[in-house]
């Protein structure tokens, strides 16, 4: 892991790829930086925090598109596949180097406030606290990214897909008041997303016995809870988008508010990433 990290680190800034997500980053947050605080004499660092937030979905597509598409792109991805290398740590590797090009960026923007406490005082707790959730939040962003790379064929698609699905973590707040909230389309919903790891299962083990009898157990579950009380269906769909928000827990640690859950919430989020990424490329290893 440590080798890999250490090449995909020496790439970011042996290639325009690093350079180029730097040079972005900084522009926008620098002409955010002035016209938000500098130019008016503002010190409240909290308007200028949300800022960022965007700008890392604008420009971390930059970072994570070539982590696996360069490798399919030269033929290294062979390599990969056919050697006996541990895939766990291949793809941690590749993650933490993009985490740290990205933790470099966090570590010039602390220079803002730093600067603006000569011109009146901050909210430092505010400030630390956001800064951690930004943390948590880029991996997890950057985990998507990686995923979405490992999938993808081409630069420009990785590129692409990894902004749609960050829009969408982006947008889903409000999305969710939009969504129906009868109880005949929250059991509807929950169909849906059993049926995302039942299909998961089939493509792992090509068994459709075993995939009949797990959907025979679970549907069996469903419709008992339905007959018992059909009114934890009311509403299901958007509570769990709600549970699905990365940015509606990022609003804590705005708040100075340190939660365990939320911490947790947004490691596990990045594992899960990881994890999928591993598998698809233990799917292409053995197919």
């Amino acid at each position: 892991m440590l080798a890999i990290f250490k090449k995909e680190l020496k790439t970011y800034f042996l290639t325009p790829t690093g350079w180029i997500f730097l040079a972005v980053f900084l522009l926008i947050s620098g002409i955010l930086y002035s016209t938000q605080l500098v130019f008016p004499g503002n010190s409240q660092y909290a308007m200028f925090l949300s800022s960022l937030l965007v700008i890392y979905i604008l420009v971390i597509p930059l970072l994570t598109m070539r982590i696996f598409t360069d490798e399919k792109r030269f033929g290294t991805d062979q390599l990969i596949l056919t050697g006996p290398s541990n895939l766990w740590g291949i793809v941690f590797g590749k993650f933490l180097a993009a985490f740290t090009v990205f933790l470099i960026t966090i570590a010039v923007t602390f220079l803002y406030p730093l600067l603006l406490s000569f011109h009146g005082k901050l909210d430092w707790p505010m400030i630390i606290g956001t800064y951690i959730g930004f943390i948590l939040l880029g991996a997890s962003f950057i985990a998507i990214g990686v995923f979405v790379s490992q999938s993808s064929e081409g630069i420009v698609s990785a590129a692409v897909l990894t902004f749609c699905a960050l829009i969408i973590t982006f947008i889903i707040d409000f999305m969710q008041q939009y969504m129906p909230a009868t109880e005949l389309s929250g059991l509807v919903w929950t169909a849906i997303l059993i049926a995302i790891p039942l299909f998961w299962l089939y493509s792992k083990g090509r068994n459709w016995a075993v995939t009949a009898a797990v959907t025979l157990v679970l549907a069996a579950v469903i419709l008992l809870l339905w007959f018992l009380g059909r009114n934890m269906f009311a509403g299901l769909i958007g509570k769990s988008l709600g549970w699905l928000s990365l940015t509606r827990r990022f609003g804590s640690f705005a708040m100075g508010i340190l939660g365990l859950e939320s911490v947790l919430y947004y490691l596990s989020f990045t594992g899960f990433f990881l994890f999928l990424t591993v598998q698809g490329l233990e799917k292409r290893r053995w197919s």
